[in-house]
Formats: structure tokens, C-alpha cells, sequence
């Protein structure tokens, strides 16, 4: 049982796009990911994302690919500036959850579960990219248990 993390996919500027949306590279690098991720065989009960366009965007894409259980959910407190601690306080890890958002906030709250400290950069999320976070007997807080990344250079 594990919470995964996905920073949204690559995004249009404002100018192309008022609400920022996935660009063609956003959409294939979180299409590529989301099949590899499915071959691994990675279950997801939900897939809980920010109300943001290019959030929901990549979660759909994710959801079309991984088919979780329990569908689809925005949620509030996940823009890039919301506070990592009310959020973590109603996160259940043992449920497969993934999280669909935005930087700084993903880092931040990976940062939180990991080493008990928001201010704590303990991994650079990348667009489209999956981190998996679970917990294993023998350690007190949570570990990364493995990410999947578009690129690794």
C-alpha cells in the first residue's frame, strides 16, 4: 500500500493557453510514464489532483492508463503554495493513493512525510514523473520506495 506522487505533466504557456494546460510533450511524457507504470502492475485506488488544468489533465491521462477503483478526485489544498501540513494531516498512505500537483507543494509535502521537515528537498520531482512513497517496518517515517522519471540526465 503506497501514496503516489505525480508532478503534472509539461504545461502551454499562458499565452497559448490562459489555463496552462498540457503541452504535446506534456501529454506524451505522462502517457509514456503511465504505461510503464502499468506494465509494473502499480494499482491506484484514486487519483486525487488539484483543481488546476494541467493538473487534471495529466490525472485523466493517468486514470485512462492505471483505471483506479475509485475514479477521479479534486481536491483543494494542492496548489503550489498550500500548506503541506493540513494537507498531510487528512493523507492516508495505505490506501494507493496518487496525488496529482505542483511544485513547491509536492516537494515540500514529500519532504514532510520523509524527514519529518516541509523545508527538506529530499527528491527533484520532474513533469509527468511518478515517486512512490510507502512505509516498511523496520523505519519510523515513510521512505521513497521508487519513482518513475521521463528522463534521468
Amino acid at each position: 500500500m503506497a501514496l503516489y506522487v505525480v508532478q503534472h505533466g509539461k504545461s502551454l504557456t499562458k499565452t497559448e493557453d490562459p489555463e496552462k494546460g498540457l503541452s504535446v510533450d506534456g501529454r506524451r511524457d505522462t502517457e509514456r510514464i503511465a504505461g510503464v507504470a502499468s506494465g509494473y502492475r502499480v494499482k491506484v485506488s484514486r487519483i486525487v489532483h488539484s483543481g488546476k488544468k494541467r493538473a487534471r489533465e495529466t490525472a485523466e491521462i493517468m486514470a485512462s492508463v492505471l483505471s483506479p477503483t475509485k475514479g477521479l478526485e479534486p481536491r483543494q489544498g494542492m496548489n503550489p503554495l498550500d500548506d503541506v501540513r493540513t494537507f498531510a494531516d487528512n493523507l492516508e498512505l495505505e490506501r494507493n493513493i496518487m496525488l496529482v500537483g505542483h511544485l513547491p507543494f509536492l516537494e515540500r509535502l514529500i519532504g514532510l512525510l520523509v524527514c519529518g521537515n516541509p523545508d527538506q528537498t529530499v527528491f527533484k520531482l520532474q513533469n509527468s514523473g511518478i515517486l512512490c512513497i510507502d512505509r516498511v517496518p523496520e523505519v519510523k517515517n515513510p521512505v521513497i520506495r521508487w519513482t518513475l522519471m521521463p528522463s534521468i540526465g
